[in-house]
């Protein structure tokens, strides 16, 4: 997006492929992981084989030091990476990390406070309870109620049970939260 002034039409293609992209996973929203690779492969890979064909004509046609063409260079590196999705089972592999980047902006913009912990165990300690919490967002658990169960449960669990405490394992022996 930053070489998008650079070379507006080829940013505008481009982001138009990609639009394509995403419009097939928003169809395979509710399939399960078998069904959604299945149309990956046959509907999201032929357009991931002529974008690669795209961004190396578009890259030749520019200078090697022009912004645009230093993107289309830094995709067609990561395109292992940026097209992994699409490979035998991988039906369970999200096009796009925003869920990691989105955990990722909340441990950068805590950081500043995070510089004053106190000392190296309290600093520890505020990155597990930050790790679980974020596991917990991404498992769709209420934190606060989570924490609270595992605090008064953990004591009285044996050591070969811990893994019980682990979010996505208790969410399945969790009662439904009441109704407010």
């Amino acid at each position: 997006m930053e070489a998008e002034a650079t070379h507006p039409a080829i940013a505008a293609e481009a982001v138009g492929i990609i639009k394509k992209l995403y419009a097939i996973e928003e169809r395979g929203r509710g399939l399960s992981i078998a069904e959604r690779g299945e149309l990956r492969r046959s509907e999201s890979a032929p357009i991931l084989t002529m974008f690669k064909e795209k961004l190396f004509i578009w890259r030749d046609q520019l200078l090697p030091k022009h912004p645009m063409a230093q993107a289309i260079q830094y995709a067609l590196n990561q395109w292992d990476t940026l097209s992994v999705f699409v490979a035998e089972g991988a039906g369970g592999v999200p096009i796009d990390n925003n869920a990691s980047e989105r955990e990722i902006k909340r441990i950068v913009l805590n950081r500043k406070n995070s510089l004053f912990v106190g000392n190296q165990r309290a600093g520890r300690t505020a990155a597990i309870l930050s790790s679980l919490a974020s596991t917990c967002r991404r498992h769709d658990i209420d934190p606060q109620r989570y924490l609270t169960q595992l605090l008064v449960g953990l004591p009285a669990t044996p050591m070969s049970q811990l893994d019980r405490w682990l979010p996505d394992q208790w969410k399945r022996r969790d009662p439904p939260k009441p109704k407010a």
